[in-house]
Parts: structure tokens; sequence; C-alpha cells
């Protein structure tokens, strides 16, 4: 109890320094340096915060480093500064001792070790923050990895997620924060998802799900769990021993294609994203496995025959059918750079708030695509830095400051698909992804045309057109009817850049006014002490000085 109480307060008093430095720069500060001046150190002070809560989370362990993990994932609600340095928070701690675990896995299972397992490895493989596995056998020879939860961990996890929701209610009042992040959502969010990676019975609901989804496909490999061994705080799941996927030397040793590699690995998730609704949402290096088949290549045009092993499902993502086909209309509008029905498709997602003027992002996505749509990794690589950084500028308040709102599974996708592309990119420099999805998209419009009969999509595009045509005549003279009659209203949408706009006018006439009050004041009490006016000139005077100081500590 005195540890958890310790770990809280720590958790706590350091979240509130965080607040307190914020609240210090932004509204302190702020108000009595020139803006251009706080906002030019802005960057460095949010990525030096990062770095001291990085440093926290691996000293600490816990719901720290999922919490700096899921932070990092949130490009959406999250300045770039912030999700780059929290992005290579590593999900390992130092292993715990064994005798506790060891008492674990026999509670849980109901047996000593000796009888559930022939055999059982003491030394960890791996620990992570919230569990630690294991080689062991079964009694009738099956490899096995066994995964078991650190002792305690719940209660930690409660005390961490206690901590954070109190700073949570301190620092939602902030209005800056309040209006840009709904901070009580993507609190419960955190939490679902910590808790969800709590259940090993769902984490290998998860492996069963997946391994069906790619049963019809050789090269893809899902450990089945054996619910036998499997408990809520322990999963027992079949092994396969192979190369790690950024064991690029290994991979080439063993004659294996890494181009194809990056393109199968590429393609599972498209599948998943787009055909199953289900994905792993977790595809770092540790979880991704390569294991060689059959005999070496016989010439150099061929790679050898390989398979790719999949592990860890605790973090999975599910779209829902009405999204997966909202999805897959993004993605086909996307492909072909039809920016409007792109838009559209985000909103019908969810992805952004109604009624939000869409012009700037489709201005953003215009540039984008004629820029950088269906570059290889190489090639990105090689545009130069200077450009890049102008381009940054271009749309960073455009992207930054649009109000996103993008539900948590994309945001489980969007991080597994930025993993990924790490991935690729370092298996294959000329990766494309587009040139991988481009079959799939194919297939995916070739699908949606068998289902729904072309006969049948063409009569609604007809009907469609001929109500137009049936209602235009109506239409137009209740259109005319009310331009006569002086019934019509023109409504005026204020951009994000008129509102700027209008913010500097008023500001100049504010700072305009108060000039011209200060050299009346400062004429008035001259001119009255020239009178021998003494009381009034002075008191005009004072009035100027007042004034004066106003100017300079709000410039």
């Amino acid at each position: 109890m005195k540890i958890r109480r310790r770990r809280y307060l720590r958790i706590v008093l350091f979240l509130s320094r965080l607040l307190l430095s914020l609240l210090w720069w932004e509204l302190i500060v702020g108000r009595f340096l020139p803006t251009g001046l706080v906002k030019h150190g802005a960057a460095e002070r949010r990525r030096r915060w990062a770095a001291s809560f990085r440093d926290l989370a691996v000293e600490m362990g816990g719901v720290l480093i999922k919490l700096g993990q899921f932070l990092s994932s949130r490009a959406d609600v999250m300045p770039p500064e912030v999700t780059r340095e929290l992005a290579a928070l590593q999900d390992e701690v130092p292993a715990d001792p064994f005798p506790p675990i060891k008492r674990l896995i026999e509670e849980e299972l109901g047996a000593p070790i000796p009888e559930l397992f022939s055999r059982f490895v003491e030394e960890p493989q791996s620990g992570a923050s919230l569990g630690q596995t294991y080689y062991a056998w079964l009694p009738e020879g099956d490899a096995v990895i066994v995964k078991a939860q650190r002792p305690h961990i719940e209660e930690l996890v409660a005390t961490d997620l206690a901590a954070v929701k109190w700073a949570i209610g301190l620092i939602k009042w902030y209005p800056a924060l309040r209006r840009r992040i709904n901070l009580d959502a993507l609190f419960e969010e955190f939490s679902r998802i910590t808790h969800r990676e709590l259940d090993y019975i769902a984490e290998g609901q998860n492996a069963e799900e997946l391994r069906a989804n790619f049963a019809d496909n050789p090269g893809i490999f899902i450990p089945r769990p054996y619910w036998s061994h499997t408990s809520r705080r322990v999963l027992t799941l079949e092994r396969a021993d192979a190369i790690k996927i950024t064991d690029y030397e290994a991979l080439t040793a063993a004659g294996i294609d890494r181009a194809e590699v990056a393109e199968r690995v590429f393609g599972t998730y498209v599948q998943q994203m787009l055909i199953d609704g289900f994905f792993h949402a977790d595809p770092h290096p540790g979880n991704l496995f390569v294991e060689p088949q059959g005999p070496g290549p016989l010439d150099d045009s061929h790679g050898r025959e390989f398979v790719v092993t999949f592990v860890d499902f605790g973090m999975t993502g599910r779209i829902t059918p009405r999204d997966k086909a909202l999805f897959r209309d993004l993605a086909v509008h996307a492909f072909n750079r039809d920016v409007p029905s792109a838009i559209n498709d985000m909103k019908r997602l969810g992805f952004i708030l109604p009624g939000t003027d869409t012009r700037p992002l489709q201005r953003a996505f215009y540039i984008l695509m004629d820029r950088y749509y269906g570059l290889s990794i190489r090639e990105f690589a090689n545009i130069e830095i200077d450009e890049m950084l102008a381009m940054a500028y271009e749309l960073r308040d455009i992207i930054y400051e649009f109000p996103f709102q993008i539900p948590i599974d994309f945001v489980l996708l969007g991080r597994a698909m930025g993993i990924l592309e790490g991935l690729c990119a370092g298996l294959d420099p000329d990766f494309n992804g587009f040139t991988v999805a481009e079959p799939y998209v194919k297939q995916l419009i070739a699908m949606e045309m068998a289902e729904e009969g072309l006969t049948k999509r063409v009569t609604a595009e007809m009907q469609d057109f001929a109500a137009l045509l049936w209602h235009l005549p109506r239409e137009l003279e209740e259109f005319l009817n009310r331009a006569n009659r002086g019934e019509l209203e023109v409504r005026v949408v204020i951009t994000k850049d008129v509102e700027k706009l209008v913010g500097r006018i008023e500001r100049a006439m504010n700072r305009l006014i108060e000039m011209v009050a200060f050299a009346g004041f400062l004429l008035a009490g001259v001119f009255l002490l020239n009178r021998e006016l003494w009381v009034l000139g002075y008191l005009f005077l004072g009035l100027a000085f007042l004034t004066g100081m106003s100017i300079v500590l709000r410039r």
C-alpha cells in the first residue's frame, strides 16, 4: 500500500509540474513577452516535457509506458515534437524474478508447473510493462510460449490510471487544451485499451480470429492458443522459432528476398483493413518473424520460400461493417485522387466534425498529392530537406489546427500503418505501398461491382438522374420566385484565415486607440503643467504613464 501511495504521488507531482510549467509559459510569460518570442521556443519546450515524461515512464514502467505509446499515436491531438519524442518509447522493462511468476501460473492454471509442462525455461524471453514470456513444452511435446502477467500488475494499473485521471481533472480546465482535445474521452479510450490488454482470454480469442482470417494463406502463420493452459492472466500459445523481421543479415543469409517480405507483410494489412475489418494493431519488430521454408533458392531470380509469423495479440482493432465499407470508399477515392469524395468519406466516418469548412484540408491534400503521390520510400528520402521543411510549414497550421476527431480503432490503425511503413522501408528502400495496395483496391472495386451487379448500379444511377430532371424545373421556378420576393439569404462562412485577419485588424485598432490615448494624456499633462495646474497636470501624466506601460506590456 505504501509503495502504491508513493507511486501515485510521484506521478501526480510530475504531471502537476508539467501543468504549472505550461501555465507559466502560456498564461503568464506570454502576457509580458512578445508573442513571437514565446512561440519561437514552444516546440523545444514541449519536446523537453515529452522527453522528461519518457524518462519517467522508462524508470517506472507500468501504465506510463503504455500512455506514452498511446500519446505518440495521437498525431490528431498532439504536436509533432511530442509524438516524435514519445515514438521511441519501447515497451521493454527489466524482468521480475521467477518465484512470484511461478506462483501466479500455478494458481491460475490450478496445478504445479512440472505437471503442466514437460519442460519450462525459467529465464524469461522478454519482459514488457504488463507481463513477460517464457519458453516451455507441453506434456505432448508441443513447443509453446507462456505469457504471464506481472504480479500485482492490476493494482499498479489502477494506481497509475487514478493518478493520470486526477491530473486530467486539472489539465482540462486549461481553455486552450479544452477547446482542442476532449481529455475525458481520450482517457476513457486509453483506459479501455489498457484493461483490454490485461485480459489474456480476449487475447487468445484475437489470435483465433486472425488465424481463421488467414487460414487459406500458407504464407502467414498465426499461432493457436492452448485453452487448457490459458486463463485471464496466463496465455499459452503455439511457438514458432523464426528470424526477427529486422534481422536483415539473417534474412539475406537464409536466401529470403527482403522486398518480398515487405510486400507480403504490407499486403496482409491491406487485407485486414479493407476486407476482414479486424487487424493486428502492434506490428513492431518484436512481434513479426520470418521463417524460411524448404531448400534455398535454385537461382537468383527468386528468393527462398518463407512464412511471416505474427505474435502478441493484446492490441487489436476492429472496424464495423459500415465503417469498413466507408473506409473502402475512402481507399478507392484516395487511390483515384478524388479529394472531395475522400473528404466526404472522412466526414461520414466521423473523422471531421459536422459543419467544418473543409476547403483548407482539400487544399492541403491537393498539395500533398501533386508532390508526393506514388513516390517510393527511396524517392521520398531523396527529397531535399529544405523542400520538406517548407511543405511542413505551409501545411502545419492547416493539419494541426483542423478539428479532427478520429475514433480509437482508426487511431490504432494509423499507428500500425506508421510502424509498418518504417518496417517496410527497412526491408526495401524502394518499397511503394501504393503499388502493393493497387491489386487489393482493384479487387475491392470488382467485388463491389459483382455484389451490386452492373445492371442494378446503372439502373440506380439512371433513376437518380431522371429524378433530378423531373424536379429541376420546379426547383428552378421556386428559386426564381424566392429571388423576386427578396427571400434569398446569403450566408458568409468565416474561415480560420479570415478570423486571423480580423483578429490582427482588431489588435491593430486597439493599439492605435491606446497610442492616441497615450499622446492625448501626455499632451494634456504637459499643457496643464505649463498653466501651473499641478494636480490635474500630474494626474494626466500618470494616466499617460499607465497607458504607456499597458502598451509595452501587451506587445
